[in-house]
């Protein structure tokens, strides 16, 4: 008698584990997100950024413009903390909405406490630390994150952080020999996850052609001439390519 009463209350106890776990990871998938560009969804697991989380960013202006504008185009008040450089022209060229953007250049040693404090109202605070951050502030912080429904993006590494976000590969276009006007940027946006096991990474123009982020274009390489055709063109007193173009046109 005394085994069956155990055996059913391991059962029930079994069984209202079970119900937790379920409705946590209901919880779980139910986290509301801010949206990337579609050019960078492919980054991260959930395709955007996830409400209450931090993220640990390079300390670029236009991956910063990037992961802001998309949200604040969408209505979400956005932060910038610590960070003098970044101006209003830049952040509007990489399509963030001024209408909803705060900046607070130099907080100086206070920069942990006004990032709280606008974390109180801001969905999307983006924060260069001007101090060395002690790991109990930043769990103080990362609980209200989570109990406001704040996104942080923190230019230095943040304990517990969702992902790290960085630049690689830097590749200007425009420049030819010296000459010529930048017309943009390509660049490797790579991300390590806690939740996905190797790194992830996109090829984008950033800034592209019109400011924004644009997905990256495989330019062909061009078609190199035959050697006997170079000669049988100087031959000729023709500008090499003269007869191809002639030919395709």
């Amino acid at each position: 008698m005394g085994t069956s009463v155990i055996e059913a209350s391991r059962l029930q106890e079994l069984h209202r584990l079970r119900g937790e776990i379920s409705r946590m990871q209901r919880r779980r998938a139910e986290v509301p997100l801010l949206p990337l560009d579609p050019a960078l969804a492919d980054l991260l697991p959930d395709g955007g950024l996830r409400v209450g989380s931090a993220y640990s960013i390079e300390p670029s202006p236009s991956l910063l413009g990037a992961l802001l504008a998309p949200p604040s185009q969408k209505g979400t008040w956005c932060a910038v903390i610590g960070m003098p450089t970044i101006g209003l022209e830049a952040m509007a060229g990489f399509g963030v909405d001024l209408r909803r953007l705060i900046l607070v250049p130099a907080p100086g040693p206070r920069w942990l406490t006004v990032a709280s404090a606008l974390s109180e109202v801001t969905p999307l605070v983006a924060v260069r630390p001007q101090t060395p951050l002690r790991e109990p502030d930043a769990a103080r912080l990362s609980a209200r994150l989570r109990d406001r429904g704040c996104t942080l993006l923190v230019t230095a590494p943040w304990p517990q952080s969702e992902a790290t976000l960085r630049l690689e590969e830097p590749e200007w276009h425009g420049l030819h020999d010296g000459w010529g006007l930048l017309e943009g940027r390509t660049v490797t946006v790579s991300a390590s996850s806690r939740r996905h096991a190797a790194p992830q990474r996109v090829r984008v123009r950033l800034p592209g052609p019109a400011g924004t982020v644009a997905p990256a274009v495989r330019v062909p390489a061009p078609i190199p001439l035959r050697p006997d055709l170079r000669r049988e063109e100087r031959s000729a007193g023709a500008e090499p390519g003269d007869r191809l173009r002639r030919a395709a046109g």
